[in-house]
């Protein structure tokens, strides 16, 4: 199984699947505040609200990026 890393804001899971992830950059140029590359973690839930998590990660091409509701 591929590993992948899940990161938590509220109700919703971000799931981050490393080896789908093609570097298109789009969550970095969509949320710059909370997708952070150079920094660990990488992907920091707290800078944002759920709404614009959620439409950014909907832009991920590869499918690397995704969430789920609890």
């Amino acid at each position: 199984m591929a590993k992948t890393k899940e990161y938590q804001l509220d109700d919703v899971t971000v799931v981050w699947e490393p080896s789908l992830c093609i570097h298109s950059k789009k969550c970095v140029h969509g949320l710059p505040k909370v997708f952070k590359p150079t920094e660990k973690p990488w992907v920091q839930t707290e800078n944002t609200t759920t709404e614009a998590l959620k439409e950014t990660i909907d832009t991920c091409p590869s499918g690397a990026l995704r969430y789920y509701v609890k």
